[in-house]
């Protein structure tokens, strides 16, 4: 794509550490990238903070603005009531808490027009892109963006990242539950 063609992204943002190697792949494929962190689900709020906080220093260190969406953990609760007992990672509450999060992404690439969006979720080793990717897809058709950006060491790019930076990492996926299964 040459810069008259370029299309802005909304990457949402899970975090500092995994927006870094996502951010680099996106530009290098030429999109403007526009971050949104919106995270309900990470527990409890000074976890939140310290997370945003490093996106924030990666948004900064890439040069892209960050937008933040609420920190909304009661709604979050609520969608993943029932669920507490899953398994971490290969549960059902965590597809649910990826909807969540997409479906906030949507919503906030319409209301900024911007063309497309896509995830970090896909980065970590833990997650299921195709699970992340297929959502994403039902979400926002066409809009959506599917990427599996932990593929050509996409999830060690950003251990690099974070080391040079001296960015937050966290030991947990969020929630409150992946807390309590460390």
């Amino acid at each position: 794509m040459n810069n008259e063609l370029r299309k802005s992204i909304l990457l949402h943002m899970c975090c500092g550490v995994c927006a870094a190697a996502s951010i680099e792949k996106l530009k290098h494929q030429g999109f403007s990238v526009i971050g949104f962190f919106y995270n309900p689900n990470i527990h409890p709020e000074d976890e939140y903070i310290r997370r945003l906080e490093a996106a924030k220093q990666t948004a900064m260190i890439l040069s892209i603005p960050l937008l933040e969406g609420s920190y909304d953990t009661c709604g979050w609760m609520a969608a993943v009531k029932g669920l507490e007992q899953e398994p971490e990672g290969t549960g059902s509450r965590c597809g649910v808490c990826f909807r969540q999060r997409l479906e906030e992404t949507h919503r906030k690439m319409k209301a900024e027009s911007i063309s497309c969006f896509t995830t970090t979720l896909s980065i970590s080793p833990h997650k299921n892109a195709a699970l992340i990717n297929r959502i994403g897809s039902e979400i926002g058709n066409e809009s959506f963006i599917p990427f599996d950006f932990k593929k050509e060491d996409g999830f060690k790019k950003t251990l690099d990242f974070s080391r040079v930076h001296s960015l937050y990492r966290q030991r947990y996926c969020g929630c409150v539950f992946s807390l309590n299964s460390h």
